[in-house]
């Protein structure tokens, strides 16, 4: 059994290799990044809402932060796309530990309500801090990525990117949420009073989570700014929150194949409905209806190991260290 899921995994490797050879369609291979950014960005948003139980509604905000450092540095500062990539995910981080040190004390719908007024505040700041952001009009000609003379100028290599670095973010979690701090988040989100009686420290847990989560969204927003070029206030809205947090609920809460499941579906549904311009929203959130009441648990919902981790946590705590806080 894992031979042939070993098999699987090669075999999705190699065409996913050849898929730009394969597919030679400039439209088709744009879907395929658009794919892999949005696997970012609902992994990202899974680690918090999906493993750690936290809602929020404000992850657009992240994203925006994440392409609006990497531009700024970039435009301003004539750094090379590397750093600004790795800068842009710390700093992202860095704004979501400190949203989440008052924030994730909240719980529920009033956490909700925090990251979505976060989610508005970082838009207004995009769309009034004009010496900066240039307000509404956005930045444009932001640089593509180079490596030594190569230019990434065109949608291949940028293809190829995006998949690298969704890859990475896979294998990332998938240690993570297999190791004991991912165990221990697992805890929290089950039962916070028993994750504090084996002397786990939830808001720890919460906080980590919190700030992981927006560094990937601002890896998936440096990404962004560099392969359209050009970013405005009004690519970071409340909506793209909802979708991001649609693709997290539709695939799977706590499932790394559910995450990528619903990115993939929610990217392909509204480009196969594009031609019922008045209906194709509406199909959208019957879709999403269907699902809700019929397979609530999503796609892939998450899988037995995950599902009971927590008690496996609490029964084994004497003998796992690296669970405790």
């Amino acid at each position: 059994m894992k031979l042939s899921k070993n098999i699987l995994k090669l075999i999705g490797a190699v065409v996913l290799l050849l898929l730009p050879l394969l597919v030679t369609n400039s439209y088709f291979i744009h879907i395929f990044i658009s794919i892999g950014l949005y696997i970012i960005l609902s992994l990202s948003l899974n680690l918090v809402t999906g493993f750690t139980g936290q809602l929020a509604l404000g992850h657009a905000a992240f994203y925006g932060i994440g392409a609006y450092t990497s531009a700024l540095l970039l435009l301003r500062f004539n750094v090379s796309y590397w750093l600004a990539l790795v800068l842009s995910a710390v700093i992202t981080g860095i704004f979501g530990f400190l949203l989440g040190l008052p924030a994730l004390r909240l719980k529920g719908d009033y956490l909700g309500i925090v990251t979505l007024g976060f989610g508005e505040i970082v838009r207004l700041v995009f769309v009034n801090w004009y010496s900066l952001t240039r307000g509404p009009l956005g930045l444009p000609g932001i640089p593509a990525p180079k490596i030594g003379p190569y230019i990434f100028d065109s949608r291949i290599p940028f293809y190829y990117l995006i998949f690298g670095l969704a890859a990475f973010t896979v294998f990332f979690m998938h240690r993570l949420v297999n190791s004991g701090v991912g165990m221990a988040m697992i805890t929290v989100k089950e039962d916070e009073i028993a994750a504090e009686s084996i002397g786990i420290y939830p808001i720890k847990y919460k906080l980590l989570a919190f700030s992981l989560g927006a560094a990937f969204a601002g890896i998936a927003g440096s990404f962004y700014a560099s392969y359209i070029s050009f970013i405005s206030p009004d690519t970071f809205l409340y909506m793209d929150s909802v979708t991001i947090l649609a693709m997290v609920v539709l695939g799977g809460l706590g499932s790394i194949p559910g995450s990528i499941i619903g990115a993939t579906v929610l990217v392909i549904v509204p480009e196969l409905l594009r031609f019922m311009t008045n209906y194709r929203m509406l199909l959208y959130g019957a879709l999403m209806v269907f699902m809700m009441i019929y397979r609530p648990q999503g796609f892939w919902g998450a899988n037995k190991r995950v599902r009971n981790s927590y008690k496996i946590g609490i029964r084994g705590v004497s003998n796992e260290k690296d669970i405790r806080g």
